[in-house]
């Protein structure tokens, strides 16, 4: 899941660890409508500890909401292209918001959380989601927005061993399934999921003792904490789309690359918003389609760069920066369908230079969630 840049008349809003962050010496930046910290010793040394132990990410600037109520995931069904109504209690799944042209309004995490159905919006858009919500669910459902609750979000190959010894049990987890925990007399929400490709969880916990859990959390040698920086050049290496750069409502799932969250039987018997401008996509194919791109040099390619075979314009980049795992830059972008073929030749034009590349699988590193033994 993702978030999209702050616009600038926006008045910021803080987090409930934002005295903390800036005690640990974050540089703080304007994100979705909040003050955030895009880094704490730096981009590249932030990445590469998550990648070798664990790192602690705030993301309590994303939406905790909930439904409930007769036939709520019956409900969420109608708005949603993923089976909600056979989710077992404990699981989890991804999805999307669609309007009824097909376009992406967000992509979103639902968790059947047994008395009611928890969801995990994007922070840019989440009173855009919301409000969509509010339209197109029935009275008799009751939408809930948790604005108490913190989100942390412990990742890292050692994120399993740290929390297991502080919250015993959530180790027992596996890839996207969640459920409640005490702490010290405090109720947690752990779900064994995140953005970065690693392993890791995603820690609910109210605002009042967050600060509590991210000093815990950080007493261990194992644990440092990350900025946003290092999120996105992780995300980016794991393949997976920000919303408002990647995602929009001018996208579909199909041409995103996201046909994984149409569920199989749903895509026959619909009943989903957007399901008839999907259908059409997934018979007919899609004009252009998003990709991994490989980077030849060191410059990295940004978001807006066009892409070009030859001397004809067949693209655009999304997403794109210097990978630290690979020591090379990489990009994600839309290029016509006829261009997308692993290893296609391309070209990318950045500072009026011709940066060669090659279509290439994603994720660029390969995901190590932990689906048990």
């Amino acid at each position: 899941m993702s978030d999209d840049d702050t616009p600038e008349d926006q008045p910021l809003g803080t987090l409930p660890l934002d005295a903390w962050h800036r005690g640990h010496g974050a540089r703080m930046v304007p994100f979705a409508g909040y003050e955030m910290p895009i880094q704490y010793e730096g981009i590249v040394a932030e990445h590469e500890w998550t990648r070798q132990s664990a790192s602690l990410f705030d993301v309590s600037h994303m939406g905790q909401l909930s439904i409930s109520g007769e036939n709520a995931a019956a409900e969420l069904e109608k708005l949603v292209p993923g089976a909600v109504t056979s989710l077992g209690e404990g699981r989890m799944r991804y999805s999307l918001l669609l309007t009824e042209a097909g376009g992406i309004i967000d992509d979103l995490m639902i968790t059947n959380a047994g008395p009611h159905i928890a969801l995990v919006v994007n922070g840019a858009v989440k009173w855009d989601d919301i409000a969509h919500l509010r339209e197109h669910l029935p009275d008799e459902i009751t939408l809930t927005h948790y604005e108490d609750q913190a989100l942390l979000a412990l990742q890292g190959p050692k994120a399993a061993e740290v929390l297991d010894a502080l919250v015993p049990g959530a180790g027992e987890l596996t890839f996207m399934r969640a459920r409640s925990f005490d702490w010290d007399g405090t109720p947690l929400w752990i779900a064994r999921a995140g953005y970065t490709g690693e392993d890791g969880f995603e820690i609910s916990v109210h605002a009042d003792h967050a600060e509590k859990l991210a000093d815990a959390l950080t007493a261990d040698d194992r644990v440092k904490p990350a900025g946003l920086g290092a999120r996105d050049s992780l995300r980016l290496e794991a393949g997976l789309p920000l919303y408002g750069h990647d995602l929009t409502t001018e996208i579909d799932p199909v041409s995103a690359g996201l046909g994984f969250a149409l569920s199989k039987k749903r895509r026959e018997t619909g009943g989903w918003m957007g399901h008839q401008a999907c259908a059409v996509k997934l018979g007919d194919g899609c004009a252009s389609t998003r990709v991994g791109l490989l980077v030849e040099g060191r410059m990295p390619a940004r978001e807006g760069a066009p892409v070009y075979a030859g001397d004809e314009l067949v693209g655009k980049v999304t997403s794109g920066g210097f990978s630290p795992t690979l020591q090379r830059p990489i990009a994600m972008a839309y290029v016509g369908a006829e261009y997308a073929a692993e290893g296609t030749a391309l070209e990318i034009e950045v500072r009026n230079k011709r940066l060669p590349a090659k279509v290439s699988p994603m994720p660029f590193v390969p995901h190590r969630y932990y689906r048990g033994s």
